[in-house]
This record gives C-alpha cells, sequence and structure tokens, in this order.
C-alpha cells in the first residue's frame, strides 16, 4: 500500500498501545497465565445465552432503537428504584450503550468544552484523560495515597475553582479495589452543592463488592443524582465482556445532551442481547449472588498467597487484587510485570502506568476472575517467587 506523505499531527501524541493490550499479547505469546486484563475465564450463564439465541431467531436482529430497548430499560429503572431509591425515568433518563468506556467518552463529550477543567483521581483507569483531552479539556489530577487510596477531600476543596466543569469518581475502584464511603459521598455532595459542577460516576463493578459493605452509589443521593452521569456495564456484571453492552442514567437534561453525542458516535447497540437481558433481569436471583462469588474467588487467591512473600491488602471490590512485592524486589512494576510473564509464565498489570507520571510503589494488579483451577496454578508460581 503507498504510504500517505502528508503531514499528521496526532490528537493523542502521548498515547501508545493500552498496557492491557500490552500486556495479554505478552502473556499470549509467553503461554502465561493471564491475570492481566480484567475479564474471566469462565462461561456466561447458559440461561442467558438461550435467551440471546431465542431473541435471534425471533428476528430481532435488525437496529435497536437509538436509546435502548425500552423493556430492557424499564427493568434497569425497576432495578435501580429497588437498589437505591431513586426513579430513573425510563424513556428519558436511561440510555444503552456500547460497552461503559463508550459511555464515558459520550458523557464527557457531552459536556467538557474547551478549557474546562476535570478532576481525576490517580491512580485512574486509562480512558478517562484521552476523552477529557480530545473534547479540549484538561485533567487535574489528584493523586490517592498508597496503601488505603483514600480521596483527600480537603485537596479536591482547594482545587475546584469556576474552570471545574466535572469530577471523575470510580467506585469500586479500577485498579485498586477500593471502595468510597457514604463519608466519602456526602463531602463530594458538600464540595459540589451550589455549583453548576457536575459528576461522572464510573460504577461498573457495582455488584462486586465484598465483606458486607453496600455499594454507594451516587444514585443513593439525591443532590448528587441530580447532576451526575452514572456509567455501568453488563460485561463486568454478566461475565461477558466481549458483548460490550453498558448503559448510563442521568437526569433527563443531561441524558438529552448524552444521547446527542451517543446517536452519531454508535446510534445503537446489541439488539438480540438487549431483549435476552430485559428478560433475564426480571429474576434478581441472577445477579444477586455476584459479590459472594467473586468474594470466594478473591479469598481463596488471597489465602493460596498466605505463606508468599507479598504484602497483600484484601480488595473491597472489582475482581482485582493489588500485591504489593516491596519483600521481593525493588524493581520498577512496568519492568518486573514483563519479566515475571516471561519467566514465570504470570502475568500482571503495573498499577504506575493508571497515574499521570507513573509513580512506583511496588504494586501490581491481579485479576482473580479466573476458575479455581487458574486461581490455584496462579497461586502457585507467586507464591515461589
Amino acid at each position: 500500500m503507498p504510504t500517505f506523505k502528508g503531514s499528521l499531527s496526532s490528537k493523542l501524541p502521548q498515547v501508545g498501545t493500552s498496557i492491557f493490550a500490552t500486556m495479554s499479547a505478552l502473556s499470549a505469546e509467553c503461554n502465561a497465565i493471564n491475570l492481566s486484563q480484567g475479564f474471566p475465564d469462565f462461561g456466561v450463564d447458559p440461561v442467558l445465552l438461550d435467551l440471546v439465541n431465542k431473541f435471534m431467531k425471533q428476528g430481532y436482529n435488525q437496529y435497536a432503537p437509538m436509546p435502548g430497548v425500552l423493556s430492557l430499560r424499564q427493568a434497569l429503572s425497576a432495578k435501580l428504584e429497588k437498589a437505591y431509591s431513586t426513579l430513573y425515568d425510563p424513556d428519558s433518563e436511561i440510555t444503552i450503550t456500547a460497552g461503559a468506556t463508550q459511555a464515558i467518552y459520550s458523557a464527557i463529550s457531552a459536556v467538557v468544552k474547551e478549557g474546562d477543567e476535570v478532576i481525576l483521581f490517580t491512580p485512574a483507569y486509562d480512558c478517562y484523560a484521552p476523552a477529557i483531552e480530545l473534547n479540549g479539556g484538561k485533567p487535574i489530577y489528584i493523586q490517592m495515597q498508597a496503601p488505603y487510596y483514600n480521596i483527600d477531600w480537603e485537596e479536591v476543596k482547594k482545587t475546584v475553582n469556576h474552570r471545574t466543569k466535572l469530577i471523575v469518581i470510580n467506585t469500586p475502584h479500577n485498579p485498586t479495589g477500593t471502595i468510597l464511603s457514604a463519608k466519602d459521598l456526602m463531602e463530594l455532595e458538600k464540595i459540589t452543592s451550589n455549583s453548576d459542577i457536575m459528576i461522572l460516576s464510573d460504577e461498573v463493578y457495582e455488584h462486586i463488592i465484598f465483606d458486607g459493605y453496600e455499594h454507594q452509589s451516587v444514585a443513593r443521593y439525591p443532590k448528587l443524582a441530580e447532576r451526575s452521569f452514572i456509567v455501568y456495564s453488563f460485561g463486568k456484571t454478566f461475565h461477558a465482556t466481549g458483548w460490550k453492552l453498558g448503559y448510563c442514567v442521568a437526569p433527563e437534561k443531561m441524558m438529552k445532551e448524552f444521547r446527542k453525542m451517543h446517536q452519531f458516535q454508535t446510534f445503537a447497540c446489541n439488539h438480540p442481547i438487549q431483549m435476552a437481558l430485559s428478560e433475564y433481569l426480571l429474576d434478581e436471583n441472577n445477579y444477586s449472588n455476584i459479590g459472594s462469588m467473586y468474594q470466594y474467588k478473591r479469598d481463596l487467591f488471597n489465602s493460596l498467597l498466605k505463606d508468599s512473600r507479598f504484602e497483600i491488602r484484601p480488595s473491597a471490590g472489582t475482581y482485582f487484587q493489588l500485591l504489593d512485592y516491596g519483600k521481593i524486589t525493588e524493581e520498577k512494576d512496568t519492568e518486573l510485570a514483563k519479566q515475571w510473564t516471561q519467566k514465570h509464565k504470570i502475568s500482571s498489570i503495573p498499577v504506575s502506568v493508571f497515574y499521570r507520571q507513573p509513580v512506583y510503589k511496588n504494586v501490581l494488579r491481579f485479576c482473580f476472575a479466573k476458575q479455581d483451577e487458574t486461581i490455584a496454578a496462579a497461586a502457585k508460581i507467586l507464591s515461589n517467587i
């Protein structure tokens, strides 16, 4: 193919291949156990698969409505009201998206303009900042401190100014596995009250929370809900990350702007899967035990590492566990993750890449959304390092 000879200036000059793609590719190349990228290695519920097949055979194979199948939005409205005591209008306040990443991009592009500032808490998931920059905004980074990764709300108060358009939060938090408390949400409410600041709350792991804690969605807090986009993921909840299906909820005024972006970024999402989920969600048992299932896997992984040289602070949510390797080596996590993939056949994600500038804290992130056999094999390798 001929080479383009014109000038091409990158809109994201600092962005290369994501760490997730890099580590998964290296893991495959080295035939390593892949605990890097966050996806399960076990199957989707056969009941849900049968429902997808049923609706495909019934002919739901053309475009779905732009906001999503109404019956699915109605099921989600009922689910959210029961869980968080907040009613979202299925007609005007819920939109089905092509995964949570698209929902996050649509929300940011709906409200962020040239010169707007958006507060991010690092370590932060890697899709937030590029979306802000592409829309002319400026990411403002506030660093959470290891090992507890709490938000310093006094620093947030000092950082907020007239240019602050949006604050992005993520609970349960990827990559650290921490969760926000009711106190955290009340601090956020105080900071944003009597302002035009909006909130983007990434809650894709809402059902994966442990040790008896309750998920503190911004939907629980009316004064926060009235200014918030909240993003959820069917893929994370139902072990089907490859389906790339999620949804966003927001007050009507905000959702109207969201849908303007959504209709040109993807227009509509997978029709038969939406139909299947609308029926599947009617039975609460299909998602009520997800947290306990993953807590078992977290506990299995950590128990098998109890005699290792890692320092373990159990994850409070998500399906990720951080391991502190400070007693083993002082090497940079970026180098160590690659080295262990090649030498020990176990892959992970270095946490330093989730900061604006790399912060090396001797911490690697491991995904335990795996079959018990995979967890046991991985723990055996790690225990021998």
